[in-house]
């Protein structure tokens, strides 16, 4: 068997050489927990490649990536050329015109881009068409051509609409109205067929939750809860058929012969079958490559020849080949990370990875700055091969942890168990009966903790120090300190979905070219996994619940500054806030007086609302089990200077453990505190680094844990307290942070720490350095009450802002920003070096 041995992804999650679960060579451990290993021919570019073809002739794949389009040669399997596509790329959509040979690549806003690849080597933008948009964006998705080239079928994602153009004029023909969200579109004859990723319009008695500015159906978990396909006449646009399907439909694959259309159902684990004959569902099987795996296989692309399908399955880094005279699983193929779109030639299968070797730079090539937003895609070609498909098949199940995820879900049968604070089996009693779990922002292992004297940190790059954040400092040294945990995402669209969910869908995974439709924080419900929050298995446990802030936007009632806000919170004066939570499970168990994001508003507010219930807790003895608490300052950006914000923020941690450590629940609880993500911070290990604080009596006390961790172990070791089962696959494979507990308590309180730096220093020319206050103009024009940073840009600047406003006129050590791998050297492991200068300094 060829394969591809890869030396170590910039993303990977690394242990020194005496730690466990030690990353050598031969895999790339991800900041998921799983490995990559793939066989076959890679190709890295510099993107999250979604969607390619492979022209007519078959001399080219053209791939669109998440801002640009790329040339391939097939035979080769190199990169030819490359062109930017203005908008960016929306998140599937890219077709050839039979008759000129453009090609044709919807964006992330409400245009077609149409570019010529005469020369392969320079593809260069035509012409775009403008499309109708019914709210502020189109978002066009999928594109097909008619076979003659007389039509292209567009599926507009905002507009709920698809619309046949007319490929000279690009004036429409027809315009059909269908379900929320389509996404994919094909031809057959005269039939139109197209996935609906939200399902049909809702009725007016449905429980709904808006998504991009149209309500679609939910579940009572607030989880979007259909999904369909719509066939449509080809000449006409009229509807033939709407039929439901599985959740989140996304690819189709046509088999010619049978006339059936195949769908990928990304949320629900399974393909369904479509007579199109009859225009009815004839089928569906799942295309997990275990059926007693839980869900998080995510089916998102397709392909079809000689009799088999095959299915990229996104959370399983694999592609499964079925048969499909029985949709009987043959095997599966390990690939890189996210696979998102497959063709076939020659028996060559090309399987494009939408998040590739992670985010690193393209064959360790120096770049002018590294950071959690650099993107490797890839794209692999292999030669198919049936005598090696059971091999392929044994390391597609290694690499993801497959047999391991399976024992995590049975359930101990050992009623008479010792309790200890971490269950090894679950089922089996913990000692811990309250669960505090905090979610803050953005930040690096070594900002925060790179000179302490124990651990492997950068002092360089400590740019927080005991005058910042002495309590996070502190709690590190005093409880646990962990210096191999990571963040499973990059910002905070993702972020937080792998900090409550465990997991990323392909519909989110795929917006990096323009978060158009949402850039979620619990607003829209398609993005949400089927397996839910955290908190639904706690409450379906039967166990309670409360969250301070978590997914909820809030504003002043009445609109006011961050000084008016901070300084009528400083005189005591009374403060209302609007609280806007998009999921209903959420809502249903928050305390509407807890503000969420905005940061103009302090995090001594958000604790005094906390400590308030915590007080009343305390007299009925009624702690609930689980508890979510935001604290989200550390982001930076609001009206006090960075040092003041991460001040606020830590300041508000110590005074939530030094409460809780004095209190009677303090002998069965456990805190996590965590970060989102750590997209605004550098880091000399790699910028998926991150902090993560346990504090409990039964935490290890003053020690050096080095066991590789991320959100999603924080999350399974949270269930396995209560006796959850794992919510999907990446919790199920986390590594459980037992290494953090002992069995013996500790019952010694914590006192909270003072920061000797002001809360209420504002951002001046007296406070800031020159350099800082450049940088503190472009901050002020990112509107930072409503949404997070969100592009590349945005997050250079706010962390370019942070590190002058510490560090002064000092240059921004860009080399050292984001996933470079830089670290890996000292650690015994290969990397290239990388390297570069910084932009703007």
């Amino acid at each position: 068997m060829k394969r591809v041995w890869i030396g170590l992804a910039l993303s990977a999650l690394l242990v020194g050489c005496q730690q466990p679960n030690q990353v050598g060579t031969k895999d790339n451990l991800l900041p998921t927990g799983f490995s990559l290993n793939s066989p076959g021919q890679r190709l890295e570019m510099p993107g999250r490649p979604v969607d390619m073809l492979l022209t007519a002739d078959g001399k080219h794949i053209v791939i669109k990536d998440f801002n640009a389009l790329r040339t391939v040669d097939p035979t080769s399997n190199a990169l030819l050329g490359s062109v930017t596509i203005p908008g960016g790329a929306s998140l599937t959509g890219i077709a050839e015109n039979p008759k000129t040979k453009e090609i044709w690549v919807t964006n992330a806003q409400s245009a077609i881009q149409i570019f010529s690849i005469g020369d392969p080597t320079k593809p260069e933008k035509i012409r775009e068409i403008q499309l109708p948009k019914t709210k502020s964006n189109a978002f066009p998705c999928g594109i097909a051509f008619t076979p003659d080239g007389s039509k292209a079928i567009v599926a507009l994602s905002i507009n709920n609409q698809v619309v046949a153009l007319n490929p000279e004029s690009g004036e429409p023909i027809w315009t059909a109205n269908v379900g929320v969200a389509p996404y994919a579109v094909a031809i057959h004859k005269d039939k139109v067929i197209v996935t609906e990723q939200g399902g049909p319009i809702p009725d007016e008695d449905d429980e709904t939750a808006p998504s991009a500015g149209t309500e679609i159906e939910v579940d009572e978990r607030g989880v979007s809860a259909l999904g369909s396909v719509s066939i449509l006449d080809l000449n006409s646009g009229n509807s033939i058929a709407q039929i439901s399907t599985g959740l989140q439909p996304g690819a189709i694959a046509i088999n010619p012969k049978t006339e059936t259309a195949y769908i990928a159902e990304a949320n629900n684990d399974t393909i369904t079958l479509i007579d199109l004959k009859t225009n009815k569902k004839s089928g569906e099987f799942e295309s997990k490559p275990n059926p007693k795996l839980p869900f998080g296989s995510m089916p998102n692309a397709l392909a079809i020849d000689s009799g088999r399908l095959y299915v990229a399955n996104a959370g399983n880094n694999a592609v499964a080949i079925f048969d499909l005279r029985n949709n009987k699983l043959l095997g599966q193929i390990p690939t890189d990370w996210y696979p998102s779109a497959l063709l076939q030639k020659d028996q060559n299968l090309f399987i494009l990875n939408n998040k590739g070797l992670g985010a690193r730079p393209v064959n360790g090539q120096a770049k002018a700055a590294y950071n959690s937003h650099e993107k490797n895609g890839t794209l692999i070609k292999l030669k198919l091969d049936d005598k090696e498909l059971p091999n392929y098949t044994k390391l597609a199940v290694d690499l993801t942890k497959q047999s391991r995820i399976l024992a995590e879900q049975i359930r101990s049968g050992n009623i008479s168990t010792k309790p200890v604070p971490i269950p090894k089996k679950l089922g089996d009693p913990s000692l811990i009966k309250h669960v505090i779990y905090v979610i803050k922002e953005n930040r690096t292992y070594d900002q925060f903790f790179g000179n302490l004297p124990q651990g492997n940190g950068d002092p360089k790059l400590n740019i927080f120090t005991d005058d910042h954040v002495p309590n996070h400092r502190a709690l590190a040294q005093q409880f646990v300190q962990l210096d191999n945990y990571y963040c499973n995402g990059v910002l905070s669209a993702d972020g937080h979905s792998w900090a409550t969910e465990g997991n990323l869908t392909p519909y989110l995974n795929r917006a990096f070219g323009g978060f158009t439709r949402s850039y979620t924080f619990g607003d829209d419900p398609i993005t949400y996994s089927s397996s839910g929050f955290i908190w639904d298995g706690i409450l379906a446990a039967g166990l309670s619940f409360r969250n301070y802030g978590e997914m909820n936007y809030s504003e002043p009632d009445p609109k006011m500054s961050g000084k008016e806000i901070l300084e009528k919170y400083k005189a005591g004066e009374p403060l209302k806030f609007t609280n806007n939570i998009g999921v209903a499970n959420l809502r249903r168990y928050s305390n509407l007086d807890a503000p969420g994001w905005n940061m103009n508003i302090p995090d001594q507010l958000r604790m005094d609302v906390f400590l308030k219930d915590f007080r009343e807790f305390e007299k009925t003895g009624d702690l609930p089990n689980f508890m979510i608490i935001y604290l989200p300052q550390d982001h930076t950006g609001g009206a006090v200077t960075p040092a003041a914000h991460m001040a606020d923020n830590d300041l508000a941690v110590g005074r939530l453990v030094e409460a809780v450590s004095k209190s009677k629940f303090w002998s069965e609880t456990a805190i996590f505190i965590n970060e989102d993500d750590p997209q605004a911070g550098t880091d000399h290990v790699d910028g998926h680094r991150s902090i993560c604080l346990v504090a409990s009596p039964y935490t290890r006390k003053r020690g050096l844990v080095s066991d590789f961790y991320n959100q999603t172990s924080v999350l399974k070791t949270i269930n396995r307290i209560f006796a959850i089962a794992p919510m999907n696959q990446n919790d199920a494979a986390a590594p459980l942070m037992d290494g953090c507990f002992t069995s013996t308590a500790d019952l010694t309180p914590y006192s909270a720490i003072t920061p000797k730096q002001p809360l209420d220093e504002y951002n001046s020319t007296e406070t800031l350095s020159e350099s800082a206050l450049k940088y503190l103009t472009k901050v002020q024009q990112i509107d930072l009450r409503e949404r997070e940073v969100q592009t590349d840009y945005e997050m250079d600047t706010l962390s370019r802002f942070v590190w002058h406003a510490q560090m002064g006129n000092k240059p921004y050590p860009s080399e050292w920003a984001g996933p470079h791998g830089r670290g890996l050297k000292a650690l015994g492991l290969t990397f290239g070096e990388a390297g570069g200068v910084d932009w703007d300094d």
